[in-house]
């Protein structure tokens, strides 16, 4: 285990106990648990892109803001839904927020998850082409847009008002080494595997589209597995990075215990559900006294196969809540799988 980072949802809305009300605050808390973390030793911020609700939408202002208040952080997302995407203009801001931070952008992207609005991505002007399904746009779009970040000709130059240049241009800014640090979420062993094969990273999260009825840890581990045996027969020069998502809440107080007690008994085991009409198995949270959980994360095969862990966090707590969570799994947990402040 190499890096630790942290995943927001950005929820924010006005519940009971909420400390995140409005959007403002879910951006502005963001940006100041980025600070936290970094100071606490934490090695990226990701955040969640999901339309139509009450979460963060439009990652790169928000990445931007990170990446200018800090200097060693990884900033990302985990992930944004490629159906909604502009390619081109994604490219745009994409260089953009990995120039601010000099070169600290680590962009997860995939073909997106249901979301609250039907045919969302209609609305953002964007439908499948004749024979094509939502997946395919999804893939359409990926390749456009890696293909735009890697300074490849996209335009026809007017001569008259590009110098005289002729040919295609680039979209610009560009920022060279962005396109290593584009990753893939894979929903399935399938897509790892494709992922592999073009050259992205992955980026698995807490569910799977798929079961066979072994724990989750085991039919992710398999996956990273496959992934790996396919990027290295893809002859790629440089090494593949590979991350895994885990809710994660010690206990060492009073507080953790009032918020999460219940979760130790309800949420510590497995679950087999149906989402997007895929069957899926959705890994256990770990909950418990720090010592028990750095015993239970040492077994989970796929958290020793990755090298970046991922925590989501309950964002809706507030900056010190979840800089305090944060700084117990740097000082109790993370040590014990390997991994050491840089």
């Amino acid at each position: 285990m190499e890096r630790i980072g942290f995943l927001s949802f950005g929820h924010w809305g006005p519940g009971q106990g909420s400390r995140t009300r409005t959007a403002a605050d879910a951006l502005l808390q963001g940006i100041e648990l980025a600070v936290a973390a970094e100071e606490l030793g934490v090695d990226g911020a990701f955040f969640r892109v999901h339309h139509f609700a009450r979460q963060q939408a439009s990652p790169f202002p928000l990445l931007s803001a990170i990446a200018a208040r800090t200097s060693r952080l990884e900033i990302g997302t985990g992930v944004i839904d490629m159906r909604y995407e502009n390619p081109l203009y994604m490219a745009e801001e994409a260089a953009a927020a990995d120039l601010i931070s000099g070169g600290r952008l680590q962009l997860g992207i995939s073909r997106g998850s249901p979301e609250p609005a039907r045919d969302g991505a209609s609305v953002f002007g964007y439908l499948p082409q004749p024979g094509e399904t939502d997946a395919d746009m999804a893939r359409r779009h990926t390749a456009a847009f890696r293909l735009a970040i890697t300074g490849a000709g996209v335009a026809q130059a007017d001569p008259r008002y590009a110098g005289g240049a002729t040919g295609l241009l680039p979209v610009q800014p560009q920022s060279p080494g962005l396109a290593d640090r584009i990753w893939w979420g894979a929903g399935s062993r399938k897509t790892a595997v494709w992922a592999a094969e073009l050259g992205m990273n992955l980026m698995s999260s807490t569910l799977l589209t798929e079961d066979t009825g072994v724990p989750f840890h085991e039919l992710q581990s398999e996956q990273i597995q496959l992934f790996r045996e396919a990027w290295a027969a893809a002859g790629h020069a440089r090494p593949p990075r590979v991350s895994v998502s885990r809710s994660v809440l010690p206990i060492v107080d009073d507080e953790d215990n009032y918020y999460f007690a219940d979760s130790a008994l309800r949420d510590g085991r497995d679950q087999v559900g149906v989402i997007d009409g895929f069957t899926a198995r959705f890994g256990k949270s770990y909950v418990g006294a720090p010592d028990l959980l750095a015993e239970q994360l040492a077994a989970d095969t796929a958290v020793q196969a990755a090298d970046t862990l991922l925590l989501t966090v309950p964002n809706q707590l507030g900056v010190e809540y979840n800089a305090k969570l944060l700084g117990a799994v740097v000082e109790h947990v993370a040590p014990a799988l390997g991994w050491r402040r840089r």
